[in-house]
């Protein structure tokens, strides 16, 4: 079946999945593979539980007409959603970045969606899949597509901007993120630097923080751009007033309370204003939408338990978020102030180095208490109490829970740090 026709067949049944578990009625279901699992194998189930059509990529599999043979199950999923995103009349805004990239994603989307019929993408499925998935959302009515892109090694960001083809793109910043995989800092800013070579290639527009001395330099001047916190016309100008517990700011002459905590989620407000302000929001809706988005997903949230006033920012962790995350958390107005951290995962041969910068840091900002939970923060030369496994943290909070006051938990998602919460 070509491209063309498969489209067509989209369009009867415009939704798709991958996950037997998951189908919904008249669905097509796009038989993946991955290291451990074959999707051919549940295309017959898939079709039982209400999808119209299974692609599958292995001839063996089809037994009627309701099964598409195609050469590659991934690649056709990829170029299905290509073809798609051009059929379309949306406007693409693409993102990606180290830090706050789903963050950012989410209050660009409820300033947006305030004026215009919006999709997003949902949590962060940013990868080569989860792309392809969200611009498979894409409908006729669809004015504006928020497209969040992840990626940990060079190449990727390139590869899903062909993919997406933005007419938009920001980069929240350049952190150590993803080291391993991409081998190291400077490799990072050249892997995410790959969203603004494409756009500059195709004449689109940037928005830029211009705080960022590192994007500024990407930059040069031979594109659109459009930013925050530079005394130009092509940038606006906005102010962080307080960022305890919350980050409030100003624009226009107009306060914005939100619920974000941390002085790093300035940032992500800033992108959201500016963004909103490019497409003509009204800067009252802008100011609403953000102060009504609360973060949920273990991301920066802050919560009131047994006595705690915690921050729980257990959704991922590295080197910049974490330092962000201590630094902020030491300037909080609280009596009594403990953290629990989580190891930071693929970070290579940097992890060690990393690691003793974090515990070197936690000491240096002066806590009350601080736990270390992870093999590479038991490695650390430190006098902090230090577990190798989340069990036998489990069991010294039993005995031993911190002092009543303010508590920062922070790791990244393998370390399922949220689990603490049962534990106090």
């Amino acid at each position: 079946m070509i491209l063309e026709e498969l489209h067509d067949l989209f369009l009867e049944h415009p939704k798709v999945c991958t996950d037997t578990r998951k189908i919904t009625q008249d669905c097509l279901f796009f038989a993946l593979k991955g290291p451990n699992f074959n999707g051919n194998k549940f295309a017959d189930q898939a079709l039982e539980k209400g999808a119209s059509y299974a692609i599958i990529d292995e001839e063996s599999f089809k037994t009627s007409e309701r099964y598409i043979v195609v050469e590659n199950v991934l690649e056709t999923l990829q170029q299905l959603a290509t073809f798609h995103r051009n059929h379309c009349n949306a406007k693409v805004v693409a993102l990606t970045g180290s830090n706050g990239k789903t963050t950012t994603k989410e209050l660009i989307n409820q300033v947006l969606s305030a004026k215009y019929e919006t999709i997003a993408t949902q949590g962060n499925l940013n990868n080569h899949i989860g792309v392809p998935l969200t611009l498979l959302s894409i409908s006729e009515s669809t004015e504006i597509a928020i497209v969040e892109m992840g990626a940990n090694h060079q190449g990727e960001i390139a590869f899903l901007g062909q993919l997406a083809q933005p007419d938009f793109g920001y980069i929240t910043n350049f952190g150590k993120a993803h080291l391993e995989g991409f081998g190291g800092v400077e490799g990072v800013i050249k892997g995410k630097s790959e969203l603004y070579k494409d756009l500059i290639e195709r004449d689109k527009s940037i928005f830029l923080n211009a705080d960022d001395p590192i994007q500024l330099e990407k930059l040069g001047g031979h594109i659109k751009k459009y930013g925050f916190s530079q005394d130009d016309p092509q940038y606006y100008n906005i102010k962080l007033l307080s960022s305890h517990p919350f980050v409030v700011f100003e624009f226009e002459g107009i306060q914005v309370n939100t619920r974000l905590v941390g002085e790093y989620n300035f940032p992500n407000c800033c992108a959201a204003v500016t963004i909103g302000k490019y497409f003509n929001v009204e800067p009252e809706t802008i100011k609403t939408s953000i102060e009504n988005y609360i973060p949920q997903n273990n991301r920066s949230q802050l919560m009131k338990q047994n006595g705690f006033q915690i921050v729980l920012d257990a959704y991922n962790a590295n080197p910049t978020s974490m330092e962000a995350a201590l630094k902020n958390f030491s300037k909080t107005d609280l009596e009594h102030k403990s953290c629990i951290l989580g190891d930071m995962f693929e970070l290579g041969e940097d992890a060690a180095k990393e690691h003793q910068y974090i515990a070197d840091l936690a000491r240096e900002l002066g806590f009350n208490d601080v736990l270390l939970v992870g093999e590479n923060f038991f490695e650390t030369d430190s006098k902090f109490q230090k577990f190798r496994e989340f069990e036998a943290l489990q069991d010294f909070l039993t005995s031993r829970p911190p002092k009543k006051g303010g508590l920062l938990i922070k790791g990244s998602r393998g370390m399922a740090l949220e689990r603490v919460l049962e534990v106090l």
